[in-house]
């Protein structure tokens, strides 16, 4: 006897009567195995995903309504930066300080690659990205709304000249990845910045 029917003869699974109609507890439905085990996996992914803190992003709202990017030259740090607060639709972009209520001033943006290691013959076998952006935000009047801080980013990978593309394509695919993450981190920060008292 399955543990379904145990279930079903101790009274824990009942179908339930209503006038002419009958219906029947879903526990009834999932008679099958597949249904089962379908019930049991959804029931470990929604587990799962609540608990490695996964949550629908909410509205996305700042504490002033237009923005101007101070950024030096045809920066891509910037191009990806106006995307993603273009997307969240809750600030404007201008293209002036003078209708902004906030300058977000974007002085430095750079990325820098270091030797972390050597092989024996001496070639270089493991390096170091470093991603560092520089920012600031304040309105016309120069009250800061956020002072003048640093995000940095780094990433390591090896290397193998008999792989040279496989790794320049590693390469190129994590400089992306820190130029977003970077990104990520500033819009968190924007989120967070408060018109000074």
């Amino acid at each position: 006897m399955s543990w379904f029917e145990r279930l079903r003869r101790a009274g824990a699974v009942r179908t339930v009567r209503s006038g002419a109609r009958s219906a029947v507890c879903p526990a009834n439905a999932l008679r099958g195995g597949s249904g089962i085990v379908a019930l049991v996996a959804t029931f470990a992914l929604a587990g799962g995903i609540a608990g490695c803190g996964f949550h629908l992003r909410g509205d996305v709202t700042y504490a002033f309504s237009t923005l101007f990017i101070n950024s030096p030259g045809n920066v891509p740090f910037t191009a990806e930066l106006k995307r993603a607060l273009a997307g969240s639709g809750s600030t404007t972009l201008v293209d002036n300080a003078a209708a902004a209520q906030v300058i977000f001033d974007l002085s430095n943006v750079t990325d820098d690659k270091q030797v972390l290691s050597l092989s024996g013959g001496g070639r270089a076998r493991e390096f170091l990205l470093t991603k560092r952006v520089t920012f600031a935000l304040h309105d016309a009047g120069g009250k800061d709304w956020l002072p003048a801080a640093e995000i940095v980013i780094r990433r390591s990978f090896t290397f193998s000249e008999s792989e040279v593309l496989a790794r320049e394509a590693e390469e190129a695919r994590l400089l992306r990845d820190m130029q977003t993450d970077a990104v990520q981190q500033v819009i968190r920060r924007l989120q967070a910045a408060r018109k000074p008292g």
